[in-house]
C-alpha cells in the first residue's frame, strides 16, 4: 500500500505523520528562545535553555561578537537491568547548536557576566561609562 493511498483512508494520517516523524520538529532541531534589551546602564540577553546545566554551556567572545553553543548528550541506555527495557517513543536526544550575537560598541567586554536559573541564562554586559566632555579655555594673545 502506498503513502497516498494510506493518507486518502485518513486524511490525519499525514497531519499525525508530519508532526511525530522523526523529521523537521523532531528535538535535533534545538534553537533556543532569546530575548536582548536595553536599558540606559545595559545590554541583557536572554536565552532559554530548559535542561541544561552550566556544564552544556559554552559562551566565548570572539572578534566582536558572543557566541553561546550547547551540546547536550542524552544517555544512550536501552535496557534496564533484566534486559528487557525497550523505548516506545525516544524524543530527547544529543543535541548541539550555537548562535552568534553582536557586542556593540559602547559594552565593557571585561565586566561581562552570565548566570544560569530555573533554565534561563542571563547574560548582562554593562555599558562602558561614557565621560564628560572636558572643557578648553581659550585664551586670546594678548
Amino acid at each position: 500500500m502506498s503513502d497516498i493511498t494510506l493518507y486518502r483512508n485518513n486524511p490525519f494520517d499525514l497531519i499525525n505523520q508530519f508532526f511525530n516523524d522523526d523529521g523537521f520538529f523532531s528535538s535535533d532541531f534545538r534553537t533556543p528562545v532569546v530575548d536582548v534589551r536595553e536599558t540606559d546602564k545595559e545590554y541583557i540577553v536572554e536565552a532559554e535553555l530548559p535542561g541544561l546545566t552550566e556544564k552544556d554551556i559554552r559562551l566565548e567572545l570572539m572578534d566582536g561578537q558572543l557566541v553561546l553553543s550547547t551540546s547536550k548528550n542524552e544517555s544512550k541506555e536501552e535496557k534496564d537491568k533484566e534486559g528487557k527495557f525497550r523505548w516506545l517513543r525516544k524524543e530527547r536526544r544529543s543535541y548541539q547548536f550555537s548562535r552568534s550575537f553582536l557586542v556593540p560598541e559602547d559594552a565593557d567586554v571585561e565586566k561581562i557576566d552570565a548566570k544560569l536559573r530555573d533554565g534561563l541564562l542571563t547574560i548582562t554586559m554593562p555599558k562602558k561609562e561614557v565621560k564628560a566632555p572636558k572643557k578648553i579655555e581659550v585664551k586670546v594673545n594678548a
